[in-house]
Order: structure tokens, then C-alpha cells, then sequence
């Protein structure tokens, strides 16, 4: 669909109104419509303060509007009628919600677990994996913390091994055929999982999921069908920066929060699995929505799409999950190829500029092929930690890497404009 018929199906207009998949209407602000296509109006929707430039927004994101006004309309059903409003909605608004992840992500919505955040998302399916003593899991030395524990947990519960493999030595020197090549190396006759993360926030690195997938695609095809390696990855930092459908990005599972750059609630995310990687997983925590349908002897199984099974039940932040569609809807309106092209801009500017500067070390990649929303670098004899405060010190928000090997990093997002990228680099200069 193009961006202008989405926008004219969206009713992002003067006075229009627009539904969140829960049937309660919330009038939608003018500038939502000019939000769309010029980026200071769309910086206007956050109440982010200006007081500092913010380049580590991925982190946890400011809601914008239509996502605040979209969670303050549940909280207040909730506190006037909560019984009544929750009985309305829980056995059908996951599958609403999950249509709406469908819409923007690719896919079908069945597909779709909805969970609280990218560890949720990655525990519910490492620890839902069959896996037989002797088997293995591989990943990668590149994944985040919560990964490595979520499989060392599986693996003791279970007899498999979990093997760590690197996928290059040096960041800004990756390329396709490297990762490819050590991939294919490192593939073994009992490795039945393979794990890894798109774009590393250790380095800034964003991995050639598709040509990986090509590899795994050529060894499962010389194996038995139980014998397959099933492909999961770690999509957060890439997903509401890359426009790819993730059903054709290659890999069987994909897991990601939604309230770092989607600009999605606070403590929200999915997992999109293909029927293959649903049948390789049984759920960890019981399901509400159509799956109570079941235990009450109303319906079967069968009937249940295999994403809600995998959707955590219980009492959650409802308001916060049931408005998560206004967040898709924000991105959609703007249009995932802008939104691509900006975020690679801006970071590309970031990188040029750190380039040129004789006492940085930049480690992330400068071909957008391999990178995405995030820049690691380090300055000569500063430490990381000590380059953050003094860039907060002149008004700059940045992060350090939460690894061992730890680094500088800025992130680049929507909410930035490229001289808020001059001013940075310049007071990155100014540490020489």
C-alpha cells in the first residue's frame, strides 16, 4: 500500500478519527497528518525534552502522542468499568493487536505472539524449544545478555549444548562473505538451532540475515526434515529502522520489543514465527484470549491461532499492549521506506563525521548494507563512560555499550535533525 492511501485509509487527517482494534475511538490530533511527511512537525508529537540532544532513544522510547492519547483512553475504560471493559475485549483483542503487528511487519497476524518486551520474547521461545539431549544450539558472541542466559537456562534444563561462535573480528571491516563463510564453518551435524542477533548494540554491526538464511536454506536441504536447523534471531535494534518484511527475511523466528524505535507503550514486544518454528515450541506460560476458549471446552486447538498460544496470559499493563497499534500506525503513516532512508542518513552523517576525526576509533560499518541505527567509537584515552558525561555535560545524551568490551554510542533516530549530528561530532572534536 502506498503512504498516501494508507494516510487516507488511516484517517490521519483534520478531525478525523481512528480506531486502536478495541472498538474505542480517540480523535486524532492535526498534526499527526503534517507529522507524516515533515520530520520537525514529527518531532513536535514527542514531549521529549529539548533541553539536551537525544541520541539514545532506542534506549526506551518517549511515547508520542497518538500512543499516549491511545493508552490514556484504555487506562481511563479500565478505571471507570475495568470487569466490564476487560470482559469485552480479552478473547479478541490479541488478535486484533497481532493483525496490526501483521500490517506493519509482514506476515499473518496468526503468526504473531504479543509479550511485555525483547527478553520476554526471546525466554518464551528458547525456553519452549524441543530440544534432545546431545543436540546443539549455536549462537554468536555478539548477542545480548539476555539471550545467552535464556539459552543457558534451556540447555540445562534440557541435555543440549550451547556452542558461541564469532562472526567477525573486527566491526567495521565485516563483510557478507566473512559472516557467511565462518557460519558455514561453524554448522555441525547436531546443531539443530541456530541464534544470533540482527544489529549488534555491542558494535553497531547489522548482520546479512537473508544471505545467512541461504546458507542454513543449503544445509537443511541435505538433512532430514527432524534433523533441520531452526534460525532464530534477535530483531529489536533493526525492526522500526529497516523496511523488510520480516516473514521474508529469512529466518523462522523473529523477536522483538516495541518501545525502543517502533516508539511503541513501555513494556511491549512480538515474536513472528513461520509454522515450521510454532511446531518446534510449546508454550511456557498460559494463554488467555481464544486459548481460554479451549480449557472451558469451547472450541479446539486447532482453532486457536498458533501465535496466541504463545502469548503470555495473565493480568498484564493492558492499557499499554492494547495500544500498541497507534504505534504501527504512526510508522505506516510515515512510511517505513522514509523512515529506513532518514535513520541511514543521519547515521551515515554520524559516521563520516567521526571518521575524519584523528582520536576516534570508529567501530561500526559505514556501508548501510551492514549497519543501521546504531554508532560505536571510542576516543583516545577517554573512557567510554567518561566520554558520555562530558558529552551530557554540553547537552548531549549518548550511552555507553553494556558489554564486556564496552564503547561510546550514539544512535541517530526520527527525533534527531542533522545539525543536532554537527553539533555532537563537533563536541566529540573538541575531546582531542
Amino acid at each position: 500500500m502506498k503512504r498516501r492511501e494508507f494516510l487516507q485509509r488511516a484517517g490521519l487527517a483534520i478531525g478525523a478519527v481512528t480506531l486502536s482494534g478495541t472498538g474505542a475511538a480517540q480523535a486524532v490530533p492535526t498534526s499527526i497528518g503534517t507529522a507524516a511527511t515533515n520530520w520537525d512537525a514529527f518531532r513536535d508529537l514527542f514531549p521529549l525534552t529539548r533541553d539536551y540532544i537525544q541520541l539514545a532513544t532506542f534506549l526506551l522510547a518517549s511515547h508520542p502522542h497518538p500512543v499516549a492519547e491511545a493508552i490514556e483512553t484504555h487506562r481511563r475504560a479500565f478505571d471507570e468499568n475495568p470487569a466490564e471493559y476487560w470482559h469485552r475485549h480479552y478473547k479478541t483483542i490479541d488478535g486484533k493487536i497481532a493483525d496490526s503487528a501483521a500490517r506493519y511487519m509482514g506476515g499473518t497476524g496468526s503468526h504473531i505472539a504479543l509479550t511485555d518486551s525483547t527478553t520476554m520474547s526471546l525466554a518464551m521461545v528458547y525456553s519452549g524449544l524441543q530440544l534432545a539431549p546431545g543436540t546443539e544450539v549455536l549462537q554468536t558472541t555478539h548477542d545480548h545478555y539476555s539471550t545467552d542466559l535464556s539459552l543457558q537456562l534451556r540447555a540445562k534444563r534440557t541435555g543440549a549444548s550451547v556452542r558461541r561462535i564469532s562472526l567477525y573480528d573486527d566491526p567495521a571491516r565485516v563483510s557478507v562473505d566473512g559472516v557467511c563463510s565462518r557460519l558455514r564453518d561453524a554448522l555441525q551435524s547436531e546443531t539443530r538451532v541456530f541464534v544470533c542477533t540482527w544489529v549488534h548494540s555491542s558494535t553497531g554491526v547489522k548482520l546479512p540475515i537473508k544471505a545467512m538464511s541461504t546458507v542454513i536454506d543449503e544445509i537443511n536441504f541435505k538433512r532430514d526434515k527432524d534433523d533441520q536447523i531452526l534460525f532464530c534471531v534477535d530483531g529489536v535494534h533493526g525492526f522500526g529502522v529497516e523496511n523488510q518484511d520480516v516473514s521474508q527475511l529469512g529466518c523462522d523466528f523473529f523477536m522483538a520489543g516495541t518501545h525502543k524505535w517502533i516508539f511503541g507503550p513501555r513494556g511491549t514486544g512480538v515474536i513472528w514465527g513461520n509454522e515450521r518454528a510454532w511446531s518446534m515450541t510449546r508454550p511456557v506460560i498460559p494463554s488467555f484470549s481464544e486459548s481460554y476458549s479451549v480449557w472451558l471446552g469451547l472450541t479446539t486447538p486447532d482453532q486457536v491461532p498458533v501465535g496466541q498460544h504463545m502469548t503470555p496470559g495473565g493480568f498484564h499493563s493492558f492499557e499499554s499492549r492494547w495500544a500498541l497499534p497507534a504505534a504501527f500506525d504512526l510508522h505506516l503513516a510515515v512510511g517505513k521506506a522514509r523512515v529506513q532512508e532518514r535513520i541511514h542518513a543521519l547515521n551515515t552523517q554520524t559516521k563520516q563525521g567521526l571518521a575524519e576525526l584523528d582520536h576516534v576509533k570508529l567501530y561500526t560499518p559505514m556501508s548501510p548494507e551492514l549497519s543501521s541505527g546504531l554508532v560505536c567509537f571510542d576516543v583516545d584515552g577517554i573512557p567510554q563512560v567518561e566520554v558520555v558525561k562530558r558529552l551530557r555535560d554540553k547537552g548531549i545524551i549518548a550511552s555507553a555499550t553494556p558489554y564486556r568490551k564496552s564503547y561510546a554510542r550514539f544512535a541517530p533516530s526520527l527525533l534527531n535533525a542533522p545539525a543536532e549530528i554537527d553539533t555532537a561530532v563537533a563536541e566529540v572534536k573538541a575531546m582531542a
